[in-house]
């Protein structure tokens, strides 16, 4: 079984978003050596603990300084951008780093502000911006000779530059609507179960995966049907420590502040400092639907069931915990998880 993670340069106490970037770089060059087939950048704006509100340009850097291990998006949130303009710094990508750029596609529009500063004004729908940037990139506008969509622009449209391959593109989802879109339009499928918390997350991505392969039409970005599962993770050798390091995803998770209240990804002592009420231990509690947490043996039975229960060809593992040190530690000890699973 294929397994890949997904970044989101985070910033820790004391430290600075160039040192958060930094370490992207180092754990990307860690994933390369253990076997990871990708490693995927987050995008996120306004919240503090986290550098990655550019995953395309955070990318450039991590394809520069890797070999052979695939990298992409997870994902570019699409709602926001022109598809033109996205299937352009792709292509770019691409050319640079060919045979290994993933376009991973998003629509979460965020918090009220962030959604109202990067309003593009435009009132295409997340399912027509999908197909537009997979039209881009397959240069099919150009080569039917049709003119572009700007109604005062009868030239025909080329999307530069260039070039003969087209990236895999992926759709981050948790829905079975979403994963039959997807599967017409020919793209793989990520069903993530971090987004909300779902008492029924398992059924619904069995029915997601179901659905997806039920309908899936071959295109230039994908021959056959892919279907990642995607999940935040706390893992530690150690029962003690795994356990202290779910209670930091736990608070974490409960997002004070649309996730502005911590300047930096809380440590273990703020966590420990902090009081929760009634009404967010049941956040909390629901939360544990979002998340795969434990010591080795038991976070590789929680990934092997998400297996199982949705046939997926790959997983997607997001280490959520304070300290460089401490992620680098998890993504051993999930590439050893992975190795181990029989399915």
């Amino acid at each position: 079984m294929d397994y890949s993670v997904l970044d989101y340069a985070i910033i820790d106490e004391g430290e600075t978003a160039q040192q958060a970037l930094e370490h992207t770089i180092e754990m990307a060059q860690l994933a390369e050596e253990l076997g990871y087939k990708r490693f995927w950048i987050a995008e996120h704006h306004n919240l503090p603990a986290f550098a990655s509100a550019s995953p395309e340009i955070i990318m450039g850097e991590v394809l520069n300084k890797t070999q052979h291990i695939k990298v992409g998006s997870g994902g570019v949130m699409v709602v926001h951008y022109s598809p033109y303009k996205v299937a352009e710094i792709f292509k770019t990508l691409v050319a640079y780093h060919p045979g290994r750029v993933d376009l991973g596609l998003g629509n979460n529009q965020g918090t009220a502000v962030v959604h109202k500063a990067l309003d593009t004004k435009d009132k295409t729908s997340y399912e027509e911006k999908l197909a537009d940037v997979y039209d881009y990139l397959t240069d099919k506008l150009a080569e039917e000779g049709s003119p572009s969509k700007e109604k005062t622009c009868s030239a025909i449209l080329h999307c530069n530059p260039k070039i003969t391959e087209v990236p895999e593109m992926w759709v981050l989802s948790n829905s079975v609507k979403r994963a039959k879109i997807t599967a017409e339009l020919g793209l793989g499928y990520v069903y993530g179960i971090f987004p909300q918390a779902q008492e029924k997350a398992l059924e619904i991505g069995r029915q997601a995966a179901e659905t997806y392969r039920k309908y899936f039409k071959p295109s230039k970005a994908l021959p056959e049907p892919h279907v990642i599962f995607a999940a935040f993770v706390a893992i530690d050798d150690e029962e003690q420590r795994a356990k202290d390091l779910t209670k930091i995803l736990d608070l974490w998770l409960m997002g004070k502040d649309q996730f502005s209240y911590y300047k930096h990804f809380p440590t273990l002592k703020e966590t420990r400092q902090t009081t929760i009420s009634e009404k967010e231990a049941v956040v909390i509690s629901q939360n544990k639907h979002r998340m795969i947490t434990g010591t080795k043996e038991e976070v590789k039975e929680q990934i092997q069931k998400w297996c199982q229960g949705m046939q997926v060809d790959e997983v997607l593992l997001m280490p959520l915990m304070p300290g460089v040190e401490q992620r680098k530690k998890s993504l051993k000890l999930l590439a050893e998880c992975c190795q181990e699973i029989q399915l």
